[in-house]
């Protein structure tokens, strides 16, 4: 329901903002963007406990968060670009069973390469594969004051699809991401983002 009220209120947003004559079909060059949405981890409860090192299961896992980003890209021509960018992907509440609450708060940057099929001069579906450098903050410890919970980091690969509308020099873009941090901790992202081209 929160990806199709998403997608419904991006398509909603671009399609009302700006009349067609301003719709444009020059998409090579410098842009930038912000975005919100939601998160979801991929993972189960064995996998997080895994993950953070508690060797308790004494848990239930509550990830749905909210997720903010800003990327800065670069369009060589219209199927290929490359992107840097930094997401804040909220935090993975860990409820205690009859003791304390722990929350796993995730961030991420890195670069992506962006595959692109201009499907007609406003409206671009794309690919995008990268690397990026995270870090999880583990805050609490589950009640127990003997459990050491270990903060994580890492590279590892960040990839994902999505739709873009052009309005120039406006962009609006609707898109999915998976941030694979390790086996046992997948955080897939659902966002809309508004930018400008320069």
């Amino acid at each position: 329901m929160k990806l199709k009220t998403l997608l419904t209120a991006s398509v909603a947003t671009g399609l009302c903002a700006v009349s067609p004559a301003v719709l444009a079909a020059d998409t090579d060059g410098l842009y930038l963007g912000v975005g919100t949405g939601f998160s979801s981890l991929e993972n189960d409860q064995e996998e997080v406990d895994s993950f953070i090192e508690s060797g308790s299961d004494d848990f239930e896992v509550d990830d749905d968060d909210n997720v903010f980003k800003g990327f800065v890209g670069y369009e060589f021509n219209p199927y290929f670009a490359t992107e840097v960018f930094y997401s804040d992907l909220g935090h993975t509440r860990l409820e205690g069973n009859d003791i304390g609450n722990t929350d796993l708060e995730s961030q991420a940057y890195g670069v992506n390469l962006v595959g692109q099929l201009p499907i007609t001069s406003w409206f671009t579906a794309f690919a995008k594969a990268g690397m990026a450098q995270w870090e999880t903050d583990v805050d609490g410890n589950l009640g127990d004051a003997n459990l050491d919970l270990k903060d994580n980091d890492g590279t590892d690969p960040v990839y994902g699809v999505g739709a873009q509308f052009n309005f120039e020099p406006f962009l609006v873009r609707a898109e999915y991401e998976r941030y694979d941090f390790d086996s046992d901790y997948q955080i897939d992202t659902f966002t809309a983002s508004a930018g400008m081209r320069f």
